[in-house]
């Protein structure tokens, strides 16, 4: 069985898929990029600004789902310009503790909306 998750303190999805799905004890959040959940608006400022949004939208995700940062185990960050990383990844690792998840990061040449960053997870829930 897969469980949709829908919540209104994220950004809903703007295609044919869902903010995450749980299944066999994993949570799989699809990628979130830097969107007021309340305006659906890209916010305002650079890199740090956008990443602060995208990790507040996941931890909106996780917690609808029964789940936090800390149950994370793999992420794959998404940025137009890998010069951006280590701004990001100061912003990125304030909300992982002692373990921090596995990771991927990688260059891409365009993101929707063409924001900086976008990140996806899984993490473990139940």
């Amino acid at each position: 069985m897969k469980d949709p998750v829908h919540i209104s303190t994220a950004p809903k999805a703007i295609g044919p898929y869902s903010q995450a799905i749980k299944a066999g004890g994993f949570l799989f959040a699809s990628g979130q990029i830097p969107l007021d959940p309340a305006t659906m608006q890209v916010v305002e400022g650079g890199i740090r600004e956008q990443t602060e949004r995208v990790m507040n939208n996941l931890s909106a995700v996780l917690l609808a789902a029964g789940t936090s940062f800390d149950r994370v185990v793999k992420t794959t960050v998404f940025l137009a310009d890998l010069g951006d990383f280590v701004e990001m990844n100061e912003i990125y690792g304030r909300f992982f503790g002692e373990a921090p998840p596995a990771r991927s990061t990688v260059q891409v040449s365009r993101l929707p909306r063409d924001v900086r960053i976008e990140i996806d997870l899984i993490a473990l829930v139940g």
